[in-house]
């Protein structure tokens, strides 16, 4: 670590390197402060002779080799210029001219390809592992916020830890995902080692929206997709039904010589069928139905408005405003899978997102970036039903949901200031970002009580339900599933049995619970995180990269979370070359999670005053519901929660060597090695729990399971990642990359308990981001018919999943022991699964299974979107200014709101005006967006519960349940979009 921070230091004060040629270096930026790649930049000697380049992907540019003397700098890019040709006498050695490009109006027909070439370099942004994706290649994507964001999180796949891939937009963190039309890029996993970011590198995506134009343009479409071209769920007898229409648009032009709006508006409707997929009971016979499969209907409507402006404040400061609202509306949320028809609830809430950027060109070297965002979440749910809940493990859910009349508002701030400077051969950034959060919440949550029914041993009944006896007239034991012990409830309550004899036959509920107390809770947070780095050309094909960020928080006693970082980028042999054949790079850093707001909440409310959960172990009283005055009468434990002292924020160490080649046909190759060394992990347990089982003695002296959120997990993960990226012509662009994965911890999260209290042996197994293999494929074809082909292909082996035997074996209320590995294999009651024999009642010198042993199927989705577009309304003629005049012939065209600058076009000489042909006015799209093309089964969340008639099944499809807002009705959807654009 002191390594480390000797060389930050001598990084700084160790001078450049002279030469007897000048280099000119640089970054370009548009108005918003973001970087340009592929921008042209031109510098002209004072004879007229010039050099041309290109930026990066970080929007670098570099020349080198220039005699000393007196130069003037250009920049363009489409849509985009430099306002006036920046002055500059170079003098040996390397200087530094960041440019700043502002929005024109582009009168020219220029031909542009989106998507840059890929090149390897030594430029700390522009290492070839990375995924960009604009233009063409965002087509590929889901066109919902949650199939963008599933396709997104998918291209992260496991690099991006076990949090999962981060989401950054416009530099901020959180907030709401925008709408794909107003994005104009998305990256990921670039830069991975950047100090500016709290987040893992890898897997970290970023996504930037587009800012207005100068001159009027727009778009409308619609979107139409209904059950009869789509096929049936796999989780259904029956075709579930589905409806949705999806319209809007946008809009951008000038509002006034110096500034420029963006406004993008858009409204869902969607019908979508959840599905169902449960074991119930015939309610005439109480037979079991296997499967109980429905498809209710969930009208959803959303509504979303997105404009920004642009306004340049003066030459050289920008100002961006950007706000977002969103409203949405569900109706029967919550139900699909074990979830009954019962469950539903009503939901509704708005999103409010105000988002403001200050772009201050200090001097020629130094650019400020001051940014602001405000983000309000309220949300409203309102259940359909007061009645208590029925939890019958891996069968079904039925009730009501127990949301009860819920209310939550959030409200979350984030400032930051960013500063980059560029000194000769360093580029240093530094900055710091102050974040606060505040909730309101009403939550009374299973106010109305919840019983739940597991597995377990109980007596072998006849066809008559009558009990079965051995030889020598003793009751014959077997294991039962959830399903069986409520209909044996049931029954003998229909028979009038007494509720002891009811248990003793192996019916009555397992567990009842119920929350009582003040439902209403304000808390807050806040967390500031300050950052150095700088990227120092050591040599020309030599660049060390240097971080140092320091983080803290509040609500946990943690002051000590700096995060150096490091990056290595080397081309061997290069020598000046800027672009060579092979560059090697390493890097490492550590990164920090905080502790969230939420986490927080749950000990203050469950701290025994706020409000009570009371939990009953076997009651007799089921389907009555006992007032909540009367509780303590059965003797019930009081459940707690609490936050360690000790507790401090969670740290990943990732390190990464990779070799990047430079191929034929405009095409990259990255092959990189990571390891990431997780240290003190979220994980609970409970510090209460019976010392032994049945014993009665307890650390504190009296029942009631007090559940510590700690940080002490650990995990561990090495995987291999390939990473292709061709741009072969401006027709043909494909992204595609393989991870080979092995991640091993003993927590998936601050939910993780030990199966056995006190004993944490075995709890070290695979990770739930332990996906052996992944690949990943995305791109953009298009056809000499101008027949648009967009491909997104994500396979994946199967994930882990823990395995339990669905009851509270231990007294802590929880449903996560494991079965026991059997000594003997004749032992009665042992359940023979694909794993092996297991015992559901485990011995102590039994061996406990390992967490998440099983395995689940893997996953293959094949996505595609085909498009036709047609162009009309025939080809304009505009007049371009005469020629200033210089060697070369530069054209000049005059932007809206600056007071000179040109845009320049090489070429022969021109003198006096001439005609230039625009391009066609109006364009219609016509696609086809079909996801699982292949129709291929993708089995969801494995039930692990070996109780469970579904023990080693899904009974959803993979992401039916992962949003409130969902179009997941049908195993392949077809959706007909029309796009009219002017």
């Amino acid at each position: 670590m002191k390594f480390i921070y000797y060389l930050f230091a001598f990084m700084i004060v160790s001078p450049p390197v002279l030469a007897q040629t000048a280099s000119l270096r640089g970054q370009v930026l548009d108005q918003n402060g973001a970087v340009i790649p592929a921008a042209k930049v031109m510098v002209t000697d004072a004879s007229g002779r010039g050099k041309t380049t290109s930026t990066d992907a970080t929007g670098s540019y570099a020349f080198t080799g220039l005699p000393p003397g007196d130069y003037s700098v250009e920049a363009s890019a489409p849509s985009l210029l430099l306002p006036e040709a920046e002055k500059i006498t170079l003098k040996p050695g390397s200087q530094t001219l960041n440019l700043q490009l502002r929005v024109v109006l582009q009168e020219q027909k220029v031909n542009v390809q989106e998507t840059t070439s890929p090149s390897v370099t030594t430029d700390s942004g522009n290492n070839a592992s990375a995924v960009v994706l604009r233009g063409d290649d965002l087509k590929a994507l889901g066109d919902s916020s949650e199939d963008l964001q599933t396709d997104l999180q998918a291209l992260a796949g496991p690099s991006a830890g076990p949090g999962g891939g981060a989401i950054f937009i416009d530099g901020f963190s959180g907030g709401q995902l925008p709408s794909k039309d107003s994005i104009r890029e998305i990256r990921i996993n670039q830069n991975p080692f950047s100090p500016e970011y709290d987040k893992l590198g890898l897997g970290r995506i970023e996504i930037f929206t587009k800012p207005g134009t100068d001159k009027f343009r727009g778009t409308g479409f619609y979107n139409f997709a209904h059950h009869f071209w789509n096929s049936r769920n796999p989780y259904a007898q029956q075709k579930a039904p589905f409806l949705l229409q999806e319209y809007g648009g946008s809009v951008s032009g000038p509002l006034n010589k110096r500034s420029s709006f963006f406004l993008d508006v858009r409204r869902d409707e969607v019908d979508n069928g959840s599905i169902i997929n449960a074991i119930m009971l015939d309610p005439q016979t109480l037979s079991i139905i296997n499967p109980f499969t429905d498809t209710p209907r969930t009208p959803q409507r959303r509504i979303s408005i997105n404009p920004r402006v642009d306004y340049q404040l003066n030459p050289k400061n920008t100002l961006t405003l950007r706000y977002v609202f969103t409203h949405s509306d569900v109706r029967d949320a919550g139900l699909g899978g074990f979830n009954l028809v019962s469950r539903g609830y009503h939901l509704q809430g708005d999103n409010q997102t105000v988002q403001a950027t200050e772009t201050a060109v200090l001097g020629t070297s130094i650019i400020n970036e001051t940014r602001f965002q405000f983000f309000r979440s309220n949300g409203e749910t309102i259940a359909n039903s007061l009645a208590p809940a029925i939890q019958v493990l891996g069968s079904f859910n039925g009730g009501a949901a127990q949301t009860g009349h819920s209310f939550n508002t959030q409200n979350n701030y984030e400032f930051q200031n960013y500063t980059s400077i560029a000194r000769k051969l360093h580029y240093l950034k530094f900055g710091f970002r102050l974040r606060g959060e505040t909730v309101d919440n009403t939550s009374p949550q299973n106010f109305g009580g919840t019983f739940t029914f597991g597995g377990g041993s109980a007596p072998v009944l006849d066809a008559n339900n009558q009990p079965v006896l051995d030889s020598s007239g003793r009751l014959v034991q077997a294991p039962i599933t959830s399903i069986e012990r409520y209909r044996r409830t049931l029954l003998f309550q229909q028979l009038g049995l007494m509720p002891s004899r009811i248990r003793e036959l192996g019916g009555g509920a397992t567990q009842f619970s119920i929350s009582a107390g003040n439902p209403q809770l304000s808390a807050g947070q806040f967390d500031v995180g300050v950052f150095i780095g700088d990227d120092w050309r050591v040599r020309p094909n030599l660049t060390l990269s240097l971080g140092l960020r320091y983080e803290t928080q509040t609500n946990i006693h943690d002051w000590r979370d700096f995060a150096p970082r490091l990056g290595i980028a080397w081309a061997p042999g290069a020598g000046n070359d800027p672009h060579p054949k092979t560059v090697i790079r390493a890097g490492f850093g550590i990164f920090y999670d905080r502790f969230v707001l939420s986490n927080i909440l749950a000990a203050r409310r469950y701290n025994g005053t706020v409000q009570q959960q009371y939990v009953i172990t076997d009651p007799d009283f089921f389907p009555s519901i006992p007032p909540v005055s009367s509780i303590a009468g059965f003797q019930p434990t009081v459940t707690i929660q609490q936050i360690s002292p000790t507790l401090r924020a969670p740290y990943i160490m990732q390190s990464t060597f990779g070799v990047e080649r430079q191929l034929p046909f405009n095409t990259t190759l990255a092959v990189t090695y990571a390891n990431s060394h997780g240290l003190h992990l979220l994980r609970s347990q409970d510090i209460n729990a019976p010392l032994a089982p049945g014993s009665g003695v307890y650390p504190f002296g009296k029942p009631g399971p007090v559940f510590l959120m700690e940080s002490a997990g650990l995990y561990n993960q090495h995987q291999l990642i390939a990473n292709v990226n061709a741009r072969i012509n401006k027709d043909i662009s494909l992204t595609g990359s393989y991870v080979l994965n092995r991640a091993m911890s003993n927590t998936d999260g601050v939910g993780t308990f030990p199966a056995k209290p006190y004993d944490f042996t075995g709890e070290y197994g695979p990770a739930a981001t332990d996906v052996r293999h992944r690949f990943s494929l995305t791109g953009s074809f298009n056809t000499k018919w101008n027949v648009r082909l967009n491909p997104f292909v994500i396979v994946d082996s199967g994930p882990p999943f823990d395995i339990t035997i669905g009851r509270d074996l231990y007294g802590t209320t929880l449903f996560n022991a494991r079965p026991g590995i059997p000594i003997d294999p004749n032992k009665p009651g042992l359940i023979r699964t694909r794993y092996g024999l297991l015992d559901p009642n485990p011995t102590p010198d039994e061996m406990i299974l390992p967490r998440n042993y099983g395995r689940g199927p893997g996953s293959v989705m094949v996505n595609l979107r085909v498009t036709k577009t047609i162009d009309f309304g025939g080809e304009r003629k505009v007049a371009v200014a005469p020629s200033r005049g210089s060697a070369g012939g530069r054209t000049e065209g005059r932007p809206a709101g600056s007071g000179g600058g040109a845009l320049s076009a090489r070429g022969g000489a021109q003198s006096g005006a001439s005609a230039a042909s625009g391009s066609r006015r109006y364009s219609l799209s016509i696609s086809m967006s079909i996801r699982n093309l292949i129709n291929h089964t993708n089995p969801g969340p494995i039930i692990g519960n070996i109780t469970s008639p579904l023990f080693g099944q899904a009974n959803q499809p993979a992401g039916g349940g992962g949003f409130i807002f969902s179009e997941a009705a049908n195993n392949r959807r077809l959706e007909l979009q029309m796009r009219f654009t002017f």
